[in-house]
């Protein structure tokens, strides 16, 4: 599985409404140099602001550096996308902050849609036993036919971690992944995520979640 690593990495954002002496851009993550080796778990932590959301973006390569390169496997991350985005997404599983399943559909289909990216080729006969394992490893046996309006805020955030792995991805990125979860289902994503990292899977992961991150005693990058 790659490696990841970040050098002199700048994400700047244009303001677009400046007041007088204001900066013209406000600054994502600055100057950034990190490496993450194959099969770490790693927390990114800091207050809101402070750029998690930036740095995961730019570690799986939905947004380019201003300054700086991404690496992922010794090979320029920006370079790879311009060849090919769906190298991407058979790299890195993905679940941000914000719901993104696609509410009138079922929980089968939105695991279909994901699939035909990562495997375009895949017929019902090799879709089918893929939806029902990654569905089984959330603890969502059964939850093809259902709407993402019929299931509770941690069941949708599990079915988009299904979603995330359809494809047996080397690498997750997660943002937020527990938020609005109780204790149980927090702990009950922490197991899967402890068991999926320990059979190879790089997993970097935003959270502000502290207490967890402390009784997990994993890598932890601070961003302030």
């Amino acid at each position: 599985m790659p490696i990841i690593e970040l050098e002199n990495v700048t994400k700047l954002y244009k303001q677009k409404k400046r007041h007088r002496g204001d900066k013209r851009y406000e600054v994502g993550v600055e100057q950034v140099d990190l490496t993450i080796r194959q099969g770490d778990f790693v927390f990114v932590i800091g207050s809101s602001g402070a750029g998690k959301s930036t740095l995961l973006s730019l570690i799986a390569g939905q947004t380019r550096p201003t300054r700086g390169r991404v690496y992922v496997g010794h090979k320029d991350l920006s370079w790879m996308m311009k060849l090919s985005r769906n190298r991407a997404s058979i790299l890195f599983g993905k679940v941000w902050q914000e719901p993104t399943l696609i509410r009138n559909r079922t929980v089968g289909e939105n695991l279909a849609l994901a699939n035909r990216i990562v495997s375009p080729r895949d017929g019902e006969r090799q879709l089918v036993p893929k939806v029902k394992k990654v569905l089984g490893l959330v603890g969502l046996s059964g939850f093809e036919d259902k709407y993402p309006v019929e299931m509770s805020i941690g069941e949708a955030r599990r079915v988009e971690l299904a979603r995330a792995l359809i494809g047996s991805p080397p690498i997750l990125v997660l943002d937020e992944i527990t938020a609005n979860l109780d204790d149980d289902s927090i702990w009950d994503v922490f197991h899967l995520l402890t068991e999926l990292n320990r059979r190879g899977t790089t997993i970097i992961m935003a959270t502000h979640a502290s207490q967890y991150v402390n009784i997990m005693r994993r890598r932890v990058i601070t961003l302030v």
